[in-house]
Parts: structure tokens; C-alpha cells; sequence
């Protein structure tokens, strides 16, 4: 639903304003949210808008025993299986190659906590241990859009 939302959000987003002549524009950019992030989001259990690796732990490990179904891992697509669940797409971000360290072509829960740990640490810009709403967002610049009839 946040996805949606995002979605929504930046699909009606307003034509810049007119620039004076002479000056130059504000650069267009773009907020964005990450499968991984958005994960990380949904996993804010005591609804304080703030995600502790504590609650990411016990959320990761809740998805992950939903595939598992009571075993110790799962294979490539049972983790398709679970990325399109979690993180919106069997094709997102972090691949099970990516996630799958020792190659074995089987994914256990301590992988996707170690790839997801690793994540974590790169969204925590304050380095306080905990990630806001503010810190999942990724801002993109983007080219404005050109004019009809223009070629790059």
C-alpha cells in the first residue's frame, strides 16, 4: 500500500514553476523508496515510526518462516516466493544470489539477516543503531523533462 501510495504521489506531481529568465532551474529530483527499505518499513512494530535491528530481526524472521515452512532454509524460489511477498517483486532487491553467501543454492534465515543487517548499517546515516521514515528515502536527481520534439 505504501508503494501505491509512492506511486500515486509521484505520478501526479506538478509541472516546475516557469524560471525567470537568466536563472537557472531547480534540479528535478525524485523520492524513492527501496524494496529493501520498504521492508524495513513494514517492520516497525511498536508503531513508533522508528525500526530497531531488534524489529527487523523478529519481522525477517516471521517472513522468512512463512516460506520455510518449518525448515531451516529455502531454495531460489522459494525466496522468489518470498520477495515478491516482502519486497514487491521475485526479481527486487537483494537477489537471492546476493543473499545465498556460501553458494549452496539454498538461503537460510542467518543470510537474509546478514544482507539485511548490512543494509541497515548503510541506511543508518546518524549511525544511532535505529532507522526513521526519513532515513529509508532515497532522493534521486533526475533530468527535467525535455520539450516535445527535443532529442538528447
Amino acid at each position: 500500500m505504501l508503494l501505491a501510495a509512492l506511486l500515486l504521489a509521484t505520478a501526479q506531481q506538478p509541472a516546475p514553476p516557469p524560471v525567470a529568465p537568466g536563472a537557472k532551474p531547480q534540479p528535478f529530483a525524485s523520492i524513492v523508496v527501496e524494496p529493501a527499505a520498504m521492508l524495513i518499513a513494514a517492520c516497525d512494530a511498536d508503531n513508533d515510526a522508528v525500526v530497531t535491528r531488534a524489529e527487523l530481526h523478529a519481522c525477517l524472521a516471521r517472513s522468512f518462516a512463512g516460506v520455510a515452512q518449518g525448515k531451516a532454509d529455502i531454495g531460489y524460489i522459494g525466496y522468489g516466493d518470498w520477495a515478491l511477498r516482502w519486497l514487491g517483486d521475485a526479481n527486487a532487491l537483494p537477489s537471492q544470489y546476493g543473499v545465498d553467501t556460501d553458494n549452496d543454492d539454498r538461503i537460510t534465515l542467518a543470510e537474509l539477516s546478514a544482507e539485511f543487517d548490512r543494509l541497515f548499517d548503510r541506511y543508518d546515516s546518524d549511525k544511532n543503531g535505529s532507522l526513521t521514515r526519513a532515513e529509508l528515502l532515497t532522493i534521486r536527481s533526475a533530468l527535467p523533462p525535455r520539450p516535445p520534439g527535443k532529442r538528447r
